[in-house]
């Protein structure tokens, strides 16, 4: 564990009380992580400093040290119930991978012993054949390598020690998501140390940079999630109309927890601290049966593998309480989707955050520097951080009038952005604003400290105090690459900067200077305003901004040569590795969409339709029966002739998905055609078959109406 996740035991002293036992949290916390404190126990002091200095400097792991850990770990694994390990990775499906072997190596006389040796820590070989490679290698081809990551400490769970890895091809490529993300970590390092450097700082060993994301999701009834085919192949309804009450009253929003998800969220902080994850923050958020977790922030590469175990975790621990956390970026239609708002910051080896203004942040040289990098990276590089954000789900969230619009801008609020047109006006800032006071009007109450600048809910790169907060990302997808563009773009300027700074036979000026110069090339892409506005589409377009509202535009940045470029130049992505990863998403894209389609006709013929012909047909023999004896029906025959024009409008939209289906299905060979079809024909077809359905479930008595509807998934919790 990292030497500031370890220090911050220290704040987890109280404890938690429930009705049966009291939790420890000081002593839980970790408990299943061969962390600091664990190898500085475990192993002699010689191999414990030689690991260190492999996770701090990136020395190359000695083979002996990998042994003497390798039999430390297993016997601390074996203590905590392990019987077996895994090379635990991320391969570009968007999900973990992990095969397990158990510990036991047969002997001579027919039993067992546990082994485990150093050559199994390092790596592992993997069938790489059912992962998708984006053409990089033929699918006969199976031979891939796990590699450990000895940055990421392993942990215990399930009965496995799991180790956590990079995951590579027989020829080196890399096939995940975290080899890039390291890469782009020590791309950075190198660059910031420069620019440190040429300012003057001589003490400074290492640039980490940090994130805390935060992670929202739902929880709905397992019993009515199983009577729900679209959730269950597809993490989202595609059919449901809207309910009576949404999120209209603003009451869900820091509400008051209900038992039951209380008694979920209780088991998993738990089963979090226990294996190191750092959770913080617990709360409802804007929609019914939404929610939300948020960790202590700590360095990148350990939060990504720290989100990807709390995705897991929350899965698993909901079905234990009869729930399902769905984390689908748009679950329900009409109500707020889910986000994972990415707060990234920079951090030295000695105890400086980079992105901290101070008191007076227009003396603050360095600040207004780095802060004036991630600028300049976030304009020239828009496209391609949008990119990191696209996905199938996300595509209803950003650009679809939810959440960060689909233009990339950043928000630094009046503080800031007041000290950056000074410099552009004069050449220099002589004054900070300064916070003030809050009086509430009452000698019970405390004044309260006003911050310097009030916080922009609608931008998707918004500064927060000392770090920024990437809005855009989707409550599903791996935080990792959204990690390594911000992380290899802002290299990239540094890059720039150090080579001039390096050269400048006077520093300050130079630096004073690049300031500056960023300011008046790059400031089109600060706006404080609503970004929901629809005035601020056409002045970003004014501004030259790119406004990427689906993911079949954005997936294009990726192969941008310009993008290509910067990737290889950094060694984060090689170009054929950029490549790969285009074609995995255009695929990604198409599968999703011909699934959901495929889903879509299948409830509208089979549950949908015969429920409609069946409500109908006892309509029509009511009506009947009433005639018979002389009574009114003028109310029963208006309601069949809405429910007769909506069903053929529903059956008409089904030939018409089918039709939509096939066309793209058969648009073999160019990846992104076949992605703009199931876009324009496939999506587009869907909704109109949705908008039939949700007429159709307001007309239909409860009684026949084959599927849970948005009332019941969303507040029978």
């Amino acid at each position: 564990m990292t030497g500031a996740l370890v220090a911050m035991k220290g704040d987890f002293t109280m404890s938690m009380t429930t009705e049966t036992n009291v939790i420890n949290m000081a002593e839980i916390f970790g408990s299943n992580v061969f962390n600091d404190s664990v190898m500085r126990t475990v192993l002699p002091k010689a191999i414990y400093k030689s690991l260190r200095k492999t996770i701090e400097e990136g020395i190359p792991l000695d083979p002996q040290v990998a042994e003497v850990v390798a039999s430390a770990m297993k016997d601390w694994a074996i203590s905590k119930g392990a019987t077996h390990f895994t090379h635990w990775f991320q391969p570009l499906t968007g999900v973990t991978a992990e095969k397990h072997d158990s510990f036991i190596s047969p002997t001579l006389d027919g039993r067992v012993i546990m082994e485990f040796s150093g050559k199994e820590l390092i790596k592992g070989e993997p069938d790489a054949s059912s992962f998708p490679s984006g053409g990089l290698r033929a699918t006969f081809e199976a031979r891939g390598y796990t590699a450990w990551d000895c940055t990421s400490p392993a942990f215990v769970k399930d009965g496995s020690l799991y180790i956590p890895t990079a995951f590579a091809s027989y020829t080196g490529e890399a096939l995940d998501k975290k080899t890039p993300l390291l890469r782009s970590m020590d791309a950075i390092n190198r660059q910031a140390l420069r620019v440190l450097r040429a300012l003057g700082n001589t003490t400074t060993n290492k640039v980490s940079t940090t994130v805390g994301p935060e992670q929202e999701y739902f929880l709905i009834d397992k019993k009515l999630f199983d009577q729900r085919l679209d959730l269950i192949l597809t993490g989202r309804t595609l059919f449901g109309a809207k309910p009576p009450k949404g999120q209209d009253l603003e009451d869900h929003y820091f509400g008051q927890i209900k038992d039951r998800v209380a008694a979920y969220m209780s088991d998993l902080d738990n089963e979090l601290w226990r294996l190191g994850v750092s959770a913080k923050t617990k709360h409802n958020e804007v929609a019914p049966a939404q929610h939300e977790l948020a960790p202590i922030f700590t360095t990148t590469n350990i939060a990504t593998d720290h989100n990807q175990l709390t995705m897991e975790t929350m899965k698993k621990l909901a079905l234990r309480h009869g729930l399902v956390c769905l984390l689908h970026e748009k679950p329900f239609a009409g109500v707020n989707g889910s986000g994972k708002h990415n707060n990234w910051s920079m951090s030295t080896s000695d105890g400086q955050n980079l992105l901290e203004p101070g008191k007076t942040p227009h003396e603050n040289t360095q600040f207004l520097l780095f802060l004036t990098a991630i600028i300049k990276a976030v304009d020239v590089y828009a496209d391609l951080l949008r990119a990191s954000a696209a996905s199938p789900g996300n595509d209803h969230r950003p650009g679809a009038n939810e959440a960060p619009p689909a233009i990339i801008s950043i928000f630094l609020g009046e503080q800031l952005t007041d000290i950056l047109e000074q410099i552009e006006r004069t050449g220099g800032a002589t004054s900070s604003k300064a916070r003030g006071r809050i009086e509430l009007g009452t000698a019970s109450l405390p004044f309260l400290f006003k911050d310097t600048t009030d916080r922009n809910r609608t931008s998707p790169f918004a500064f927060t105090g000392n770090k920024f907060e990437f809005r855009m990302v989707g409550s599903s997808q791996s935080i990792a690459q959204c990690n390594f563009t911000i992380n290899t773009a802002v290299a990239e300027i540094l890059s720039e900067i150090a080579d001039r700074l390096e050269k400048a036979d006077d520093v300050l000026a130079e630096t004073h200077a690049i300031i500056l110069e960023i300011i008046k090339n790059h400031k089109r892409i600060i706006f404080n305003g609503n970004g929901y506005c629809e005035d601020w589409v056409v002045e970003a377009g004014q501004r030259g901004l790119p406004n990427i509202r689906t993911t079949v535009d954005a997936i294009a940045a990726i192969n941008a040569e310009k993008n290509k470029a910067l990737m290889a130049k950094h060694g984060v992505l090689s170009w054929v590795e950029m490549e790969s990863r285009t074609e995995i998403q255009y695929e990604i894209y198409i599968k999703t969409i011909n699934i959901e389609g495929l889903t879509a006709v299948e409830i509208a013929k089979r549950q949908i339709l015969p429920a409609v012909i069946n409500f109908k047909a006892d309509l029509a023999a009511s009506m009947a029966s009433i005639e018979a004896v002389g009574g009114d029906t003028s109310v029963e025959k208006e309601l069949f002739g809405k429910v007769n024009v909506a069903m053929k409008s529903l059956y008409a939209n089904i030939g018409q998905l089918e039709k939509a289906l096939d066309t793209a299905t058969n648009l073999h060979g160019e990846s992104k055609a076949q992605a703009e079809a199931y876009r324009d024909l496939v999506f587009a077809a869907m909704n109109e078959l949705r908008a039939d359905a949700d007429v159709l479930e307001t007309l239909v008595d409860a009684d026949y109406w084959p599927l849970p509807t948005y009332s019941d998934l969303l507040f029978k919790v």
